[in-house]
């Protein structure tokens, strides 16, 4: 089904399971980190003539994709503007009357496959080379300039229980 601005939802499940099945597996690379080209992936695949711009989004839970191919559209310039030319009606169409661009929204409730019942505290199991295994709990977030981090807490060391009360604190303070 197409929106008013023409642009599809696309199943993009179904679509890497297609692409997997028919062995493409694309290079990828965006054009550069600028918020100019947010969304848009170069695609290379010359054993089966694929080269292009792709278009990749996802608002509200609706996945929206486009493919502009270098042949279409006039070499590599012109399907990168085609690209960025669909991009930016797509976001204006699903943005309109919003006020906001990309969701900043932080976890703050536990996901359902969530086990630990904390968010951004996880259980890892690791297993060495020659079969042992290590148990640790922990903590993921994002500081405020962006980057992941992380640190863990052996069981081994701490027991169960502190160290989970362990990944639990550090969060909770890296976080603030």
């Amino acid at each position: 089904m197409f929106c008013s601005c023409r642009c599809m939802p696309v199943d993009v499940v179904t679509s890497l399971r297609f692409l997997s099945q028919n062995n493409f597996h694309p290079r990828k690379h965006p054009v550069s980190d600028s918020e100019e080209d947010f969304g848009i992936s170069r695609l290379d695949q010359p054993s089966v003539g694929t080269h292009g711009w792709q278009v990749r989004l996802q608002r509200k839970g609706v996945r929206y994709g486009r493919f502009f191919s270098d042949s279409v559209w006039g070499g590599e310039d012109g399907a990168l503007l085609k690209a960025r030319q669909y991009r930016d009606r797509l976001l204006a169409h699903t943005e309109r009357g919003t006020g906001k661009g990309v969701s900043t929204r932080s976890h703050t409730s536990p996901a359902a496959r969530n086990r630990s019942g904390v968010v951004g505290v996880t259980r890892i199991i690791q297993r060495s080379a020659k079969g042992a295994e290590y148990h640790f709990w922990q903590a993921n977030w994002t500081s405020p300039d962006g980057v992941r981090e992380s640190i863990r807490f052996s069981v081994l060391k701490y027991g169960d229980r502190e160290a989970f009360r362990l990944a639990c604190r550090a969060r909770r303070e890296a976080r603030g």
